[in-house]
């Protein structure tokens, strides 16, 4: 495994490396706090970046995988979801927010993720519906004891600093015996957001709470809540005078234009933190929804705009690049992304050629392979199936019918090699049944064999893939592909 990738501990030792005084700090926000956000705040001068919330149970079902091709550790779900996306660059500096409410399904998730983040993080001031009627959230600020066993359930089980994140009380009384309680358990710091779970962003921020909170606790307190105090760089520092917290966290001002973060005389033109931002969605093969809903949020009423309004119909990544001025960027990222995937492969004694690649494994016959997904609502009737087509060419040439060996790569995610008339045909993309695998190697065989010239075929079974929301996984030394949501 490559250690510039699997860069971080094994947990078996506290690292306490990341400081929580005089930071400024990327909230952790839903569908926002993603990676290609978090390394442009860094970038523009954060100092910590967090995660959006994951809940534990959705990371407790995670694999983790090592991506070469994009230089990220990925956690992928049972559905090849992208739970969460990371790498070297931000590890020093991140911080995961864990959605939860049971001390030891957040232990299992946390210990899951320990060796690529700098600390973790328990969500304890959503007031969203979602994490309330599951009892998470701010739904955990009525109940103290359970805050306190979750808290120190990490603290003693994992290597890494514990924090978390809260709103206000009604009652600064009562606010202050909570956070007591919360830093008796043996957290590294507190983020203290100065609503209540009730109030919204056109309320008031009680920067008084948060004053009165810092001075009655030991451990670092980051003020949130400010973003309408705060425009400019030099506003953070104003916040954190009137609020006497040791950090500032920023979350709506950062969403607009994360150049906040910046030292120097205004921000950045947004046109050119959406390119900056959108070269890192390139460069880690971002979601196209997920781009498209953060660049929504930096236009604001833009969105009406008519380039605002072709972002709403763009469906593919390139797309929004072309908006722009970035489709040459984007173009270029792929085929290297493409080269270094066939470097990669050749190097195993894999020839490329075009569509095609014969993979030799050593010891094993040369197998063909595409990259080709099995659509088929293109194949109206039985008959016109790969697998038919490939039976009725055997019967007619009097060779041996077809022979499907099926395999699971992963779960839920099937590799077929189809073995016709001496040679062994399979695609690079995994299929969700068997079924679709078999007709997904019939296809591949069919195609080298230029029985299916049909240009509606080729477009969407094999040239439009590359254009197709997808996940890279390398498994035994071998690339393969999974279609995503």
């Amino acid at each position: 495994m490559d250690d510039s990738v699997d860069h971080a501990s094994n947990g078996s030792t506290r690292d306490d490396t990341i400081d929580f005084v005089g930071k400024t700090i990327l909230a952790p926000m839903v569908r926002t706090s993603t990676l290609p956000m978090r390394l442009l705040s860094l970038r523009l001068g954060a100092d910590i970046v967090y995660t959006e919330e994951i809940i534990d149970y959705k990371l407790i079902r995670c694999q983790r995988v090592v991506n070469h091709l994009l230089g990220t550790v990925d956690y992928i779900d049972d559905n090849a979801v992208v739970v969460f996306r990371t790498c070297p660059q931000e590890s020093s500096r991140l911080v995961l927010q864990l959605g939860t409410n049971d001390s030891q399904r957040a232990l299992r998730a946390a210990q899951m993720v320990v060796r690529d983040v700098a600390a973790i993080d328990v969500n304890m001031g959503c007031p969203k519906a979602f994490s309330v009627k599951g009892g998470m959230g701010s739904a955990l600020l009525t109940q103290p004891d359970k805050v306190v066993d979750i808290l120190q359930t990490l603290v003693r089980g994992v290597a890494k600093p514990i924090t978390c994140k809260i709103r206000v009380l009604p009652s600064l009384e009562d606010t202050i015996r909570l956070v007591r309680r919360i830093e008796s358990a043996g957290v590294r710091a507190l983020a203290v957001h100065g609503r209540t779970q009730s109030e919204r962003p056109k309320d008031p921020n009680r920067n008084d709470y948060i004053r009165a909170i810092a001075a009655a606790v030991d451990i670092p307190v980051i003020g949130n809540g400010g973003s309408d105090e705060i425009q400019t760089y030099a506003d953070i520092e104003r916040f954190r005078q009137r609020t006497g917290c040791s950090s500032v966290m920023i979350a709506r001002s950062a969403q607009k234009n994360c150049s906040i973060f910046a030292d120097r005389e205004g921000l950045l033109a947004m046109d050119d933190v959406i390119r900056q931002y959108l070269e890192l969605c390139v460069d880690y093969d971002n979601h196209v929804m997920n781009t498209k809903y953060v660049i929504q949020q930096m236009l604001g009423p833009l969105q009406e705009t008519p380039r605002g309004r072709e972002l709403l119909a763009a469906q593919t990544l390139r797309t929004i690049c072309r908006l722009w001025e970035l489709n040459h960027y984007c173009d270029q990222t792929r085929i290297k992304r493409e080269l270094t995937s066939k470097t990669s492969i050749e190097n195993q004694n894999i020839v490329c050629n075009k569509r095609l690649k014969t993979c030799v494994d050593s010891g094993d016959e040369a197998v063909v392979e595409m990259d080709v997904i099995f659509v088929r609502n293109l194949f109206p009737t039985d008959p016109d199936l790969p697998k038919s087509r490939l039976l009725a060419l055997a019967k007619g040439t009097g060779v041996e019918a077809p022979v499907y060996e099926t395999s699971g790569v992963r779960k839920n995610h099937f590799r077929t090699v189809c073995r016709f008339d001496g040679k062994c045909y399979s695609s690079r993309y995994l299929e969700k049944n068997k079924r679709y695998a078999e007709q997904s190697a019939a296809l591949v065989a069919l195609i080298s064999l230029q029985l299916i010239r049909d240009t509606d075929i080729l477009a969407q079974s094999v040239d439009a893939v590359s254009d197709m929301n997808r996940m890279t996984v390398t498994i035994d030394s071998h690339i393969y592909y999974i279609k995503t949501s």
